[in-house]
């Protein structure tokens, strides 16, 4: 089961915190979920990912794409960070 909560949204950035397990159809229901909260241009999508525990490959999949998306992964698992492809160096930035 996933849960996707709205902490801040704002003309200034848009923030989603994500928890459970990102995997089947959890994984269309956070891509339609970032669809919806797309902020637009020059303004960051962030995802809060410290309570996810667990993500299949088309999670991971999906992820990566955000990602190339410019979307902000805060606060992965180290697990989480390193399928994602998070290199020595690379900042994932902690949530304020």
């Amino acid at each position: 089961m996933l849960r996707i909560t709205v902490v801040d949204a704002s003309c200034q950035s848009v923030r989603l915190r994500v928890e459970g397990r990102l995997a089947g159809r959890s994984v269309a229901e956070l891509r339609q979920t970032c669809e919806l909260h797309f902020p637009g241009p020059g303004v960051p999508l962030m995802l809060d990912l410290a309570d996810v525990s667990f993500a299949d490959a088309e999670g991971v999949a999906l992820l990566k794409s955000l990602m190339r998306d410019n979307v902000t992964l805060l606060n992965p698992s180290p697990y989480l960070a390193i399928q994602v492809g998070h290199h020595e160096g690379q900042a994932f930035l902690p949530a304020t």
